[in-house]
């Protein structure tokens, strides 16, 4: 899998671009481009055809105009690709009055963020560890982060807690993706290859050699009509998750 990086752009030009500081007009008798129309199709390429379909030339192609057009608004594809973050970071719900308290309110977020990661799987090709510094990375951001805020954590605890839910939600959403796209890509669904393998894993598999594992795996296998649920793994990984965040601030109460 090709792993892209964000940041890999002339700072000042992709924070001018992020925060669309200095966006020059479409030019007479040109087509009506903007960086708003350049992104949302370089979005819709990399929805339906992968990132590594994304190129200036393919978005050009999608849009009906001249490669060279596209320079005029975006400076080039690492460019393009942050302010392709940016704008589907924009997507996730940030209610101002999300029920319940810290608990419900990150269950939200890991679910919006799943959400995300299923409507468009190329997040999971890009490599955000030097994070996209637009605007709606930020408010996402700053959303999350007041989720676990007045809860007795400190600040780099705070930042802890999202980056391990945001963790969490990426590993299993990338599992989900690979399983989806297994089906597509060999014509088989789980239920039929755990059909197709199962009477042979009985014959070949000796039971009292490897007992817990017979037993385990015959229940999940029957459990899961497969070998692996991601919608399994997420719920039951998510509530786990939030049973570890819920000790650590029981513990902040206790020494407080």
């Amino acid at each position: 899998m090709t792993i892209e990086y964000t940041g890999r752009g002339d700072p000042a030009r992709s924070l001018a671009l992020l925060w669309r500081t200095s966006e020059r007009a479409s030019r007479k008798g040109k087509p009506d481009l903007s960086v708003d129309r350049i992104v949302r199709a370089a979005i819709e390429v990399a929805d339906a055809e992968g990132l590594q379909a994304l190129s200036m030339r393919r978005v050009a192609e999608k849009l009906g105009v001249g490669t060279m057009s596209l320079y005029t608004y975006v400076p080039g594809k690492p460019e393009l690709l942050d302010v392709m973050l940016d704008t589907v970071y924009a997507e996730t719900a940030k209610p101002d009055d999300a029920p319940g308290g810290w608990r419900e309110r990150l269950n939200l977020i890991a679910r919006e963020n799943w959400s995300l990661y299923r409507r468009h799987p190329w997040l999971l090709q890009v490599a955000t560890s030097r994070p996209v510094l637009g605007p709606n990375v930020t408010a996402k951001y700053d959303y999350e982060l007041r989720a676990v805020d007045g809860i007795g954590l400190t600040d780099v605890e705070m930042d802890s807690v999202i980056t391990l839910v945001a963790g969490f939600v990426h590993g299993t959403a990338r599992g989900a993706v690979e399983a989806s796209q297994a089906e597509s890509r060999t014509g088989m669904t789980d239920e039929q290859w755990w059909s197709a393998h199962a009477p042979f894993l009985g014959r070949i598999a000796d039971a009292s050699r490897y007992p817990t594992a017979s037993r385990v795996g015959q229940a999940a296998g029957e459990a899961f009509g497969g070998a692996y649920s991601a919608d399994h793994a997420f719920e039951f990984g998510l509530e786990r998750l939030l049973d570890g965040i819920e000790t650590l601030v029981r513990r902040r109460d206790g020494a407080s």
